[in-house]
């Protein structure tokens, strides 16, 4: 229950992506989901990000890919590899390739080189790097945005070596990440700095946006968050920050490309007609073909 915030900070970012076009097809959501109905809530069935209690993150069209015990490291890396048992629906799975922009967001309490999962177990900055790494060489994505948001959140970043990934974290090696706002109704912080103040600034954003990475990590100053946010682009090189936009991995835009002259299947096609009409009913005297 004194988690509480890290399910807000996890729905937060899904209602985001959401938000600015990714359908739940092409998301994988992984939470404890022990808030919404625990006795102890008394909104029950609802969670919140502010003291103002004005978005329900928790609503009806929220899809819980992995819940509760499912919730293991084993089962996040099996999601990046795509190693899963048999009887593992599509739904469930990171159906990427290397075309695909991916976005990595991992909440919860850590320290210097690891996060933890539901208390009961650690992942390690060189398991995620080792990860990554197989997906690069499986083709399984393009480019990365990993965030982490944890205490001591770039420490996470020590060990990647793949290329096409941008790390930002919610503090430097050595510092903690703090809690945005006690709700004195529902008894705890419900909201980190972080999630809270990058939710803020996505809310000013659309599909067209044309906001860049290099504005998020700018819009998260020492004076919000208490700590010093960190960009890690040193294994980015398509372009500098500045020109990366945050819809390359928290939207989904479809790209047209427009051509100069006509494609040439369709030449001499005169309007109206179709390239492969559908085929006709045999006739009643015709014989059947074995």
């Amino acid at each position: 229950w004194f988690n509480y915030r890290h399910a807000a900070n996890a729905l937060t970012t899904y209602r985001t992506v959401k938000r600015l076009g990714i359908p739940d097809s092409h998301i994988i959501l992984m939470i404890a989901d022990d808030i919404a109905c625990n006795s102890r809530n008394s909104f029950s069935g609802e969670v919140f990000n502010n003291a103002r209690h004005t978005t329900n993150l928790y609503g009806p069209d929220v899809e819980v890919d992995y819940r509760g015990d499912e919730v293991t490291v084993e089962t996040f890396l099996r999601v990046l590899l795509n190693r899963h048992e048999p009887a593992v629906p599509r739904s469930k799975r990171l159906l990427s390739d290397s075309g695909s922009n991916i976005l990595v967001m991992m909440t919860g309490h850590g320290g210097e080189d690891f996060l933890k999962f539901q208390d009961a177990e650690e992942i390690l900055s060189k398991d995620i790097a080792d990860a990554f790494a197989q997906m690069h060489m499986k083709e399984r994505y393009n480019e990365i945005l990993f965030i982490a948001d944890t205490c001591q959140a770039s420490s996470l970043f020590a060990e990647l070596y793949s290329p096409g990934i941008i790390g930002l974290a919610s503090s430097k090696t050595g510092q903690s990440s703090y809690s945005h706002s006690l709700d004195h109704q529902i008894g705890v912080s419900i909201i980190d700095r972080f999630a809270y103040h990058a939710g803020e600034f996505f809310e000013q954003t659309d599909m067209d946006s044309r906001a860049t990475v290099a504005e998020l990590h700018a819009h998260l100053t020492f004076d919000k968050m208490r700590s010093h946010p960190v960009l890690h682009s040193a294994l980015f090189a398509r372009a500098p920050m500045d020109q990366v936009l945050l819809t390359d991995f928290f939207g989904h835009v479809m790209k047209v490309q427009t051509v100069d002259t006509p494609y040439a299947g369709f030449e001499g096609i005169p309007d109206g007609e179709l390239i492969d009409p559908p085929p006709q009913p045999a006739s009643p005297s015709a014989p059947s073909t074995p």
